[in-house]
Order: structure tokens, then C-alpha cells, then sequence
């Protein structure tokens, strides 16, 4: 008898009080293939509005899923909340997840497949390739990802087509073995150069599907976000610092 894989679904959440239990529910609905089981870890990144009661009042009313909750005392940003999230993992596969809804889990089996059949170790969910819906939104947004992602490729020498995306899938031993300083929206950079050197790692995408959200509809990635992005890029991927 084989034992069970689970996969730790890693949710950094501030400010999503209207939309998280939303992402829960279409989380708990996704039945994982090969019988992989789900470890939801939610942080709570010091959100002034109703995030947490939102998230204590679904885990009481949810208690055949296993969610765990953690609590920062101060806001410490998105990429300090999954450094969290990784720290507490002990699922086989890690997956990142927004908690609004902009990514659907619906997704999560397509991900995991080039590495539960042996062929990856790390997946991202591009949202530049493949035939998935796509909501239209911002020109600028896109001219950004994909500079950050050429600049990143330039850095790494790998040929991602979208180095930002939120899925990203990872063994989770070896994300667990890097040194992760970036605590904002520099953690996509800092964690795509230092996962590409690692020994023999096998980098694989798969197309997703995309339903991004206006300002007025909670978006928080802004202009300052992307120049960060870019002093990450050349700092962990052509100067290398640890």
C-alpha cells in the first residue's frame, strides 16, 4: 500500500475578508489527483478588516479540512507571510495561492502533473501561453510582467514566459532549502533566481487561466512594486547575493 502525498497550499491573505471564504470553498471543492491530500496554511498578515474572523468563523464551520492559521502581529508584507507559509509546510508539493480570485484552483491537478509523473520538480502557471480564459485588463500591467520576466531570463538563463505568475509548484523539501530574504512583491524574483541554481532542477509551465481584479476590486501590485521587482531581478539573479 502506497502512502498518500499531500500537498500544502500556502495563502497569504490581507485585507481579503469578502473573497476569502470564497477561495476556501473552491479550494475544498478540487478533488487532487492520485489521491494527494490538501494541507491549506492561511497567514494572516495583520489584516484591518474582518480576514480573520471571516477565516476562524469558515475553519469552525469546516472541520474536515486541514487548515491552519497563523497570525503576524504586524503587517509584514506578502512575501514575509509565505515565508511563513513555507516554513510551516509538510506536504510533499507546495503550491502559492492567492486569496482572491484570481487563480483558480480548478487548476491545481495540471500543475501538479509534470511533477507527480515524475518530471519536474518546480511548475509555474504562465499566463501568457495556452488556450485558458484570460480576463482583459491593464496594457501597462503586461508590458511590466513580461520585462520583469525577460529581464529575470536574462539573469537566470531560463525561458519562463511569465516569472510573476502566483502559481508556482514546488518540491517542497528543496524551496524549504533556500534562503529567502524578500518580504513584499520582491519574492517572485528572489525565489525564481535562486530555485534556478539548483542542482539539476528541472523547471517546467503550464498555461492557467486568469480573472485579474481592477484597484476598485481590491488589486494591490502597484508601479513601486515593479521597480523593487527589478532591483531583485539583478540582485539575486546577476549579482547573486545570498
Amino acid at each position: 500500500m502506497t502512502n498518500c502525498k499531500k500537498l500544502s497550499i500556502i495563502i497569504p491573505a490581507y485585507n481579503e475578508g469578502a473573497t476569502i471564504h470564497l477561495i476556501l470553498d473552491k479550494i475544498k471543492s478540487v478533488e487532487l489527483r492520485n489521491n494527494i491530500e490538501k494541507e491549506i496554511i492561511v497567514i494572516n498578515d495583520c489584516s484591518t478588516d474582518n480576514t480573520s474572523v471571516r477565516l476562524e468563523e469558515y475553519i469552525d464551520a469546516n472541520t474536515n479540512l486541514n487548515i491552519l492559521l497563523f497570525e503576524h502581529e504586524k503587517n509584514m508584507g506578502k512575501g514575509a507571510a509565505m515565508h511563513t507559509g513555507i516554513s510551516q509546510a509538510t506536504g510533499d508539493y507546495l503550491i502559492i495561492q492567492d486569496a482572491d480570485l484570481e487563480y483558480d484552483p480548478k487548476e491545481y491537478n495540471a500543475l501538479l502533473g509534470p511533477i507527480v509523473d515524475g518530471e519536474a520538480d518546480v511548475v509555474y502557471g504562465s499566463r501568457f501561453i495556452g488556450g485558458n480564459p484570460h480576463r482583459v485588463l491593464f496594457f501597462w500591467h503586461t508590458i511590466g510582467n513580461k520585462l520583469l520576466t525577460r529581464c529575470s531570463n536574462i539573469c537566470t538563463n531560463l525561458n519562463l514566459t511569465d516569472m510573476e505568475t502566483c502559481y508556482k509548484v514546488f518540491n517542497t523539501g528543496m524551496i524549504q532549502s533556500l534562503r529567502l530574504n524578500e518580504k513584499r512583491f520582491g519574492f517572485e524574483p528572489e525565489v525564481t533566481a535562486k530555485i534556478s541554481r539548483y542542482p539539476n532542477v528541472r523547471i517546467y509551465e503550464v498555461g492557467i487561466s486568469y480573472y485579474g481584479r481592477t484597484y476598485e476590486e481590491g488589486k494591490k501590485i502597484g508601479w513601486r512594486d515593479g521597480f523593487r521587482a527589478l532591483w531583485c531581478i539583478f540582485k539575486y539573479g546577476l549579482l547573486r547575493m545570498k
